[in-house]
């Protein structure tokens, strides 16, 4: 299997991932404490409520697809939870999206199993791997590495391999803890011992074959095709294409989507964030797990919860580059909702993230060592906790004369490195937030004299006035009167800054000190 036919076209070859009880499976993925104990999956509307799916220790205490509400209360060990369509429509999306790090033709199929609910209890899908075997291996390797990708999503599956599509997807359901391979031309062989719930017969198909004694496909197999022609039609053929090994396939591949989505519902409300924070990891590890597969960083992570009685929360998260480390991103979590808590118990949680490009910073020989990214991020939130957001980050000017007119913005990493000859200033202001209000002794309308930090100060040299105006056409408008002055104190101190007369208000400020 796996090899090149006559033709010299490589042997189809396909993969069947079969997800017992995906229900179950779906909605424990985050939850290790109830995995471990008898859980049983709820749908429908009460109290007509039924089992649609289990884990294996319930399976083996007898609890059963089609139970109802009142017939699962007499097992008291076993627990009920309600089913979960978006954590499975993630869980989905997390099988497509592995699937496509091996093959890009994948195709979601039906499993073939006993009775309807529960064949609805499982997903199964089919991936093309024809001519993949100089990329991953031989067959029985391949699907081995597909199975560990699997399994890290927190899911346990059967596989099963063979060069015909229904083949493949017949026995998939019925493959041990190593994936079942089956050999070219003998998948018939390979069949033979199945019992034809591997079909997916309907019941009226079943009576008919129980009335004549059929019970497994290899007995199928062996009957004359006419025969069952005559007595079944068309479908006859088909049951016996497919008993045998033979029924061809036109794979229509889906169109996979790459997402990096999570979901996870309560049954009650949290309103602990460290209970929170218990399921945020693992679904950060199932993000991070899957943007690595296709060498890729988280850019921005967006928090939505859903609230009890209504509403939602979101909340987004920047990094200044594109993260993989889970503890930097799970820190960044924890000090931002402890920033911004939610105002209700929280029933849902829905994690998203943004990939981007794994980020390399190649520093000059001879420049000065940076800060790390990551370390610079948890160090602004935990600012930013302490002080607000606002007041974090780097300013931005605005559009206006005021000499308060900008914006602090969020710190961001240059794209390039600035330039060595930049012409680096002798002096630094250093602007008083708020400005300092001075009591102004004038001469000839030129500052003589102001205290500051009880010491006063004679103005030696002053500069100005520079007077300016703004905003005339709103009720913020402001006029103010700049001189740039050289003070000493007493003491010998010498002050340089920058004093402003608000001429509306008629004070002094001092706005600015020179360093």
């Amino acid at each position: 299997m796996g090899s090149v036919s006559l033709s010299g076209k490589p042997l189809p070859l396909y993969v069947c991932v079969n997800i017992p009880e995906f229900p179950a499976q779906a909605r424990l993925r985050f939850r290790p404490e109830q995995a471990a104990l008898p859980v049983a999956i709820l749908d429908g509307d009460a109290p007509l409520e039924q089992v649609c799916s289990a884990n294996s220790l319930a399976l083996k205490l007898g609890v059963a697809h089609g139970m109802t509400r009142a017939e699962l209360d007499s097992f008291p060990e076993v627990q009920s939870i309600r089913r979960s369509p978006a954590e499975e429509a993630a869980t989905r999306a997390a099988l497509l999206s592995a699937g496509g790090a091996f093959t890009p033709r994948t195709q979601i199929c039906a499993p073939a199993q006993a009775s309807i609910p529960t064949r609805l209890a499982a997903f199964a899908c089919v991936l093309d791997m024809t001519g993949a075997s100089r990329m991953f291996g031989p067959v029985a390797k391949t699907a081995q590495s597909i199975a560990e990708a699997v399994r890290s999503l927190r899911l346990y599956s059967r596989i099963a391999v063979s060069s015909n599509y229904h083949a493949a997807v017949c026995a998939s359901a019925y493959a041990g803890k190593t994936p079942l391979v089956m050999e070219e031309g003998r998948e018939r062989e390979a069949l033979s011992k199945l019992p034809l719930a591997a079909l997916g017969l309907s019941e009226a198909q079943q009576s008919v074959f129980d009335l004549w004694g059929i019970r497994s496909m290899g007995e199928l197999a062996a009957l004359p095709e006419e025969d069952l022609v005559v007595r079944l039609g068309q479908e006859g053929r088909r049951l016996h294409l497919l008993a045998r090994g033979e029924h061809p396939h036109l794979m229509v591949p889906e169109e996979p989507v790459f997402t990096l989505e999570e979901n996870i519902a309560f049954d009650t409300p949290v309103d602990m964030l460290d209970s929170l924070f218990f399921v945020l990891g693992p679904m950060l590890d199932q993000l991070l797990l899957r943007a690595g597969a296709y060498a890729l960083a988280l850019a921005s992570l967006t928090v939505k919860l859903t609230l009890d009685g209504g509403g939602e929360h979101v909340r987004t998260l920047k990094p200044a580059l594109p993260l993989t480390d889970r503890e930097v991103l799970l820190k960044l979590l924890l000090l931002d909702l402890q920033a911004h808590p939610p105002s209700a118990g929280v029933m849902t949680v829905h994690l998203h993230a943004e990939p981007g490009k794994r980020s390399k910073v190649q520093a000059g020989l001879f420049s000065p060592p940076l800060p790390e990214p990551m370390r610079l991020d948890v160090t602004l939130a935990r600012i930013a906790a302490l002080v607000g957001e606002d007041r974090v980050g780097k300013a931005r000017l605005l559009d206006t004369h005021r000499s308060d007119g900008f914006v602090v913005e969020r710190f961001t990493v240059p794209a390039c490195a600035p330039k060595e000859n930049a012409v680096q200033s002798a002096l630094t202001m250093r602007r008083l937030r708020p400005s300092v209000q001075l009591t102004m002794q004038m001469e000839q309308n030129v500052p003589l004299a102001f205290f500051f930090q009880g010491k006063r100060y004679q103005v030696t040299q002053s500069y100005g006035p520079w007077r300016r105006s703004g905003e005339w056409w709103s009720q913020d408008f402001w006029a103010l009167e700049e001189w740039d002055v050289c003070a000493v104190a007493n003491d010998g101190e010498t002050l340089l800054g920058i004093v402003l007369k608000n001429r509306l208000q008629k004070v002094w400020q001092l706005e600015a000190l020179y360093d």
